[in-house]
């Protein structure tokens, strides 16, 4: 099982001054030691749990466009983009952006969205969760086009495009890999079987892991899509240091789910130490699962 590295809290002791500092050390890290991804969260408020909008927050893409230049093996990724936050064909440019800057590494991640708050203090439209739903499919069906030889119009009911042309391509191939966050049993795991090509799932428990595997088999099989070729992740809000042996059976029993990644968020105050940690002594152990 691979590692994934996310780096969702800015607000550690001195952030003022050390902010930029700890996140770059982390990240080269990270990459250095062995991660296979490295994301941040698509938010520019803090959420509420983590300190809300007094706690600072990098804005998603920039940040990964910096990452882009002191790395040189982990995939980048936001985890995950509201499909609210941008316009769908300036999406797809940003992520092209950041797949060349990269040499081939970005992954777009992507979610129906849900922090109203700062959508409604930064003037930002927050339709009804049904409306954001039907904005997440045609955003990804927008970037497909982006990133296919087909150019032309794209006419959904909510976005109008006159062209698709998205010069240069992407440098991944067929495309970068598209990641739907959610475990939503009708739309958000229907929409991975159709478009993904992995999911994210919140890593609550064993057997509802299980669960929603069995339902996104399902859709795969009403679609005539290849289950197997999706790569099944997971974020799990635990720390691997706590009780590393209970850690690595739990991560066995993910693993014989069929589930190839997860993502571990720095839980002390001192993310480049965790990480540093992490790295030499749990992600060895994972590999061999």
């Amino acid at each position: 099982m691979q590692v994934g590295v996310h780096y969702a809290n800015f607000g550690h002791p001195d952030w003022e001054t050390r902010l930029v500092e700890r996140l770059t050390e982390t990240v080269r890290i990270a990459d250095q030691g062995g991660a296979t991804l490295v994301t941040a969260m698509d938010h520019w408020f803090q959420m509420e749990e983590m300190g809300g909008p007094s706690a600072p927050m990098l804005e998603g893409y920039t940040t990964l466009g910096y990452l882009a230049g002191i790395t040189e093996r982990v995939r980048l990724g936001l985890l995950v983009t509201g499909t609210t936050y941008r316009r769908p064909g300036l999406l797809a440019k940003t992520v092209t952006t950041l797949d060349r800057l990269s040499g081939g590494r970005a992954v777009l991640g992507l979610g129906a969205a849900w922090y109203e708050r700062e959508h409604r203090a930064l003037g930002v439209p927050f339709p009804p969760m049904a409306e954001r739903f039907e904005r997440l499919e045609e955003t990804l069906q927008i970037c497909l086009q982006m990133w296919s030889d087909d150019d032309g119009p794209y006419a959904g009911q909510h976005y109008l495009l006159d062209e698709t042309i998205c010069v240069p391509a992407p440098l991944a191939r067929p495309h970068p890999p598209i990641m739907i966050g959610g475990a939503g049993e009708k739309k958000t795991l229907r929409m991975v079987a159709q478009y993904a090509q992995s999911c994210n799932i919140y890593a609550e428990s064993v057997e509802r892991m299980t669960h929603k595997l069995a339902v996104l088999r399902g859709h795969c099989d009403t679609l005539d899509t290849d289950y197997e070729a999706i790569e099944k992740t997971m974020i799990l809000d635990r720390d691997p240091l706590d009780d590393t042996e209970a850690f690595l059976r739990l991560m066995g029993e993910y693993a014989a789910l069929g589930v190839s990644l997860v993502t571990l968020m720095p839980r002390s105050d001192d993310p480049v130490a965790w990480t540093s940690e992490v790295c030499t002594t749990v992600l060895p152990r994972m590999a061999e699962l």
